[in-house]
């Protein structure tokens, strides 16, 4: 497996989003959906220590975040990336995309490349994301891409595993 850090962090290129580093520019766009141990950001300041634990825990191997730009603005419209560490080979996907931009195909496009990423580059074995069993777009997302559903969790969650059809 190549943990990060990388020498390099890692952009991902599509026709329409750029996976690239969260900069201290982005906040401000980022405070509604920046969470870190489930605790929301209320402030700047807030999303802010939240960005800096998260580049913590990237320089530490243990996660991987992006920002999800549109290509034409390179504005931040969401985040996602890989938490919890990487421990056996697992990756745990989460994502988040400011409400404006839901619907629109960006975070199907944005799972797409990071699973590959997750495949290729990192080399997961097994990709999973845990998901409320009300968020049903959340769900939606998760099959469209191929994830299906391996286990009902406790606090009403539901874990999806990634099934890599092209292997």
């Amino acid at each position: 497996m190549k943990l990060p850090p990388y020498d390099k962090f890692p952009e991902i290129n599509s026709d329409t989003i750029i996976l690239r580093q969260v900069e201290t520019n982005d906040i401000n766009d980022l405070v509604e959906i920046s969470f870190y141990d489930s605790r929301p950001a209320l402030t700047f300041n807030d999303a802010l220590e939240m960005q800096e634990r998260i580049n913590l825990d990237y320089q530490n191997g243990n996660s991987i975040h992006w920002g999800i730009a549109n290509k034409l603005t390179n504005k931040i419209m969401g985040t996602l990336g890989y938490y919890r560490g990487f421990d056996e080979g697992i990756g745990e996907l989460g994502c988040v995309l400011k409400p404006e931009f839901q619907g629109q195909g960006f975070m199907t496009i944005a799972m797409k490349l990071v699973t590959e990423f997750g495949l290729t580059n990192i080399g997961l074995t097994k990709i999973i994301a845990i998901t409320s069993k009300q968020n049903e777009e959340a769900i939606k997302l998760l099959e469209r891409v191929s994830f299906i559903k391996t286990a009902d969790l406790e606090n009403d969650e539901i874990e999806y595993l990634f099934v890599n059809n092209l292997r």
